[in-house]
């Protein structure tokens, strides 16, 4: 013990013992966490659209192990976050859709960030983290209100949008945005001095509706060269009535049809991807000019995706690639390769779990979903189990590397073979060929389909905010 003690001593005098022994910090590791909202997977690295530019999520891809088969737990806002943030999936919790306040069925305190602050973490959040103002209480040491300037349409443009698709360049700055407002939050946190863990989730808006950002980032992309994305008629032939329900051709794809501005709304939704990119920029920035950035995991997701006209539908609520495949990044410091691509399947419902394996905290008895640690070390680790999705109650989709399941509350079903259909395009479930295909899938659907929560009067819960107890003080910035 004295040869031990003495040692010990003699590393502190020559400034070589490991940081641990100096601060608290050092024994866990920070967590950064970067929520965006409605981005798919229009990002440079994963190749599905090569007219994107996102030079910093690509840059952070370089620098950890990205994910290019990585799904939402929901095609919507609200119970994708709820159940990302709760470790509940849809199916247990009812949250099925933006309408519901999860609060009488999910405690805050079955939140992410009450088991980090359970396990000793500080916990700082900012922006988009769960849909509207739920959860952002007291189960934050501190949470930061976004603020804005005034939003103006740029004189160049004619209006704002076609019918619910909304879309029109800024006369804005970027300084003016809620976007930036959140990142600067961030990064002034990265700046100060901590004396605890801490995590960090800066989430960004961004890219969803208004399409709309400041002009420069339209500029970006010239509507001469602006590309539709892959679609051909007569997509929805071989859909159940319950998919062709989802995709609702009649509402937003007829109007934009109509309206010949079909390239305008994906210019739009580029440009504003490009800045929700530069927010991106800026934190990872100020991480690497800190004193933490070879102590922090980055863990960068998007809720869901978005469709732009594939299989006649706009907007997130279904089952198919484009609504459901998004963005999916880790850097976990001495753990993940770099530049590294899985090409396993994998669901949101793996970051609640993967986060405590990697700090140590306490994984609650409630969490569902898969610890992919071992993919992060390996990307290219065995894995069987396919991602899930699911869009309103009992209607479930799965990805595998191969192929993707929808099985409706009709018990009707579609199943592609991505190997030879990237783009979805036939509908192979009556074949029987591939009845051993569905087969494996049946065995992971939800055994728990619980009745959908009551739908909010948002204006009733507005005036109503959480009550303020537990650990942490929310502040206001």
């Amino acid at each position: 013990m004295k040869k031990v003690s003495l040692a010990i001593i003699g590393l502190v005098l020559f400034g070589l013992a490991p940081r641990s022994i100096f601060s608290a910090a050092a024994a866990q590791p920070n967590i950064l966490m970067i929520p965006i909202d409605d981005l798919n997977h229009w990002v440079g690295h994963l190749g599905r659209n090569p007219q994107t530019k996102t030079p910093h999520m690509d840059r952070l891809a370089k620098m950890g192990v990205s994910f290019n088969k990585a799904y939402c737990a929901a095609p919507a806002c609200n119970p994708s976050r709820i159940a990302l943030m709760s470790g509940l999936r849809p199916s247990t919790s009812g949250c099925y859709n933006n309408g519901q306040d999860w609060r009488p069925a999910i405690s805050e305190d079955k939140l992410l960030n009450q088991a980090l602050l359970n396990g000793g973490y500080n916990c700082y959040g900012t922006g988009k983290i769960l849909h509207g103002s739920y959860g952002n209480s007291s189960k934050w040491t501190e949470f930061h209100k976004t603020k804005s300037g005034n939003m103006a349409r740029h004189p160049s443009a004619p209006n704002d949008g076609v019918g619910g698709i909304k879309f029109s360049p800024l006369g804005n700055e970027d300084k003016d945005m809620p976007d930036y407002d959140a990142a600067s939050y961030g990064i002034e946190v990265l700046g100060r001095k901590h004396d605890k863990p801490f995590f960090l989730a800066v989430g960004l808006v961004k890219p969803h509706m208004p399409f709309s950002v400041p002009k420069k980032w339209f500029d970006m992309f010239p509507l001469e060269s602006i590309e539709l994305p892959p679609h051909r008629e007569g997509d929805l032939e071989d859909i159940p009535a319950a998919g062709v329900k989802m995709a609702k051709p009649e509402g937003d794809h007829a109007q934009m049809l109509k309206s010949g501005r079909w390239k305008e709304a994906v210019q739009a939704y580029l440009a504003t991807i490009a800045f929700a990119d530069a927010q991106v920029g800026r934190v990872l920035d100020a991480l690497q000019k800190s004193a933490y950035r070879d102590n922090t995991i980055i863990c960068l997701w998007s809720d869901h995706g978005w469709s732009l006209g594939e299989k006649e539908h706009w907007r997130k609520f279904a089952l198919w690639e484009e609504p459901t495949r998004t963005v999916f990044i880790w850097k976990v410091p001495g753990m993940t390769p770099a530049d590294v691509q899985s090409p396993r399947p994998v669901d949101f419902m793996s970051i609640f779990p993967t986060i405590c394996a990697l700090t140590g905290v306490k994984r609650p008895a409630h969490v569902e979903g898969l610890d992919i640690s071992a993919l992060l070390k390996n990307p290219n680790a065995k894995w069987e189990t396919p991602a899930l999705t699911t869009q309103n109650r009992n209607n479930h989709a799965f990805r595998s590397e191969q192929w993707r399941y929808i099985r409706y509350a009709d018990d009707s079903e579609e199943l592609y073979n991505h190997k030879s259909d990237p783009n979805e395009w036939t509908n192979v479930a009556a074949d029987s060929n591939f009845s051993e295909i569905k087969k494996g899938f049946l065995k992971y659907l939800p055994t728990v389909n619980v009745p959908d929560l009551p739908s909010s009067n948002r204006k009733k819960n507005k005036k109503a905010s959480p009550k303020k107890k537990g650990k942490g003080k929310a502040k206001s910035k």
